[in-house]
């Protein structure tokens, strides 16, 4: 099967996340499972529709891309400051036990520790997507698990971030990466120092003076994002770190959420794509050969994420309800988790056999996960009418 062009693939791939995606809703299943499904279809190793290597790889680029700007946009200074004393507590407990979880599940199958590292570190993050996806207007802005949730995701995202540099920087041998990490730490503060001075000097009067022009504002927070993030590619960092400093410097404008939700369609739009990315890369055959592990390792995150959750933060005198309510909504793998094999992979740290564990195992964990919250608490597809919140 000859490989498609760009407009052929497109129609491909969302012609097929819009039947698959029908599909899912009617059996409550979250979206972008709909899409990893479409791409181990349509890919490489399935039907092979989609199958250009270098147009797969640039889309899931542009995709993470615009992920981790609508994350920085979510993250103002001074929400930084407020989360560190509401949910520092309960992530590190949080983050030790699932990381210890991921690593001795690898180690128990064999494989080594690099991958079994890179594991324990994909097992801590819960989905961000699915986590305030599943949660309704009424608990995400007026109730106080709304609040908890989201700080404990945005404190993972955060260290997810911390973990992309670490992996971004890999240079071939410890040393070699402990140099290339030093150096990312100082650019850091540079690429920051010039991502605060741009706002101040250059977008803020630009928002001010032409706010009234919709589309300006959205051009120019295209152009922003996609700046900052050639420049972090410059400084030796990443696109994604750049993306991601240019959201947060964002965040201090007073219109950062009007931008976050106009660029919310566009988010959407690559994160189809990054999904379908991520599906593209399953060989379904070379899963059956972990399914063992996988199985394990889903298993194990599915069963101590809602346990610990609830202990952690009834350490902190929050009530069992709403412990085991977080623990609950939090209780899968993350976007961040393939974000991180991924990486891990063009990395060289990570064999396409331990990636397979990660990403089928966080497959597995939102599936189980959506349908834990729907039938216990509030969400917009809960399958009874008495727990179905908008």
């Amino acid at each position: 099967m000859h490989s498609s062009g760009v407009i052929e693939s497109f129609f491909l791939i969302f012609a097929g996340a819009a039947v698959v995606a029908s599909a899912a809703l009617y059996t409550r299943q979250p979206l972008l499972v709909a899409y990893i499904i479409v791409g181990a279809v349509l890919g490489p190793h399935g039907l092979k529709l989609v199958s250009d290597p270098d147009l797969l790889s640039e889309i899931a680029e542009i995709g993470i891309i615009f992920l981790l700007f609508l994350v920085g946009l979510d993250l103002p200074p001074s929400k930084l400051r407020n989360m560190a004393g509401k949910g520092a507590l309960t992530a590190l407990l949080s983050t030790l036990v699932f990381f210890g979880t991921g690593y001795g599940v690898m180690i128990a199958f064999g494989f080594s520790t690099s991958e079994a590292l890179i594991t324990g570190m994909a097992a801590t993050f819960s989905s961000t997507i699915l986590g305030i996806k599943l949660l309704p207007t009424t608990v995400l802005h007026h109730r106080h698990v709304g609040e908890i949730v989201v700080t404990l995701l945005l404190i993972q995202d955060l260290i997810a971030i911390l973990g992309l540099i670490l992996l971004s920087s890999y240079g071939g041998s410890w040393a070699d990466t402990a140099q290339s990490v030093g150096m990312a730490l100082l650019a850091l503060p540079a690429l920051t120092l010039i991502a605060v001075l741009g706002v101040r000097l250059i977008l803020l009067p630009l928002i001010t003076r032409f706010d009234a022009f919709h589309e300006f504002i959205f051009l120019l927070a295209l152009g922003w994002c996609l700046g900052l993030a050639s420049v972090a590619s410059l400084c030796g960092l990443s696109f994604e770190i750049g993306a991601f400093v240019a959201g947060v410097s964002l965040a201090t404008s007073p219109i950062s959420q009007y931008i976050a939700e106009a660029l919310r369609p566009l988010r959407d739009f690559f994160l189809v794509l990054f999904f379908f990315t991520v599906g593209a890369e399953i060989d379904a055959a070379l899963l059956m050969e972990v399914l063992l592990p996988t199985l394990f390792l889903a298993a194990a995150l599915i069963a101590c994420k809602p346990p610990v959750f609830a202990l952690a933060l009834k350490t902190q005198k929050e009530p069992a309800s709403t412990g085991w309510e977080v623990g609950y909504r939090l209780g899968q793998m993350s976007e961040f988790s393939l974000l991180i094999s991924y990486v891990a992979i063009g990395a060289g740290l990570l064999s396409l056999e331990a990636a397979h564990v990660i990403q089928g195992a966080t497959v597995l964990t939102l599936l189980v996960s959506t349908y834990l919250v729907i039938f216990r608490y509030p969400s917009p597809i809960a399958i009874s009418d008495r727990l179905r919140r908008d």
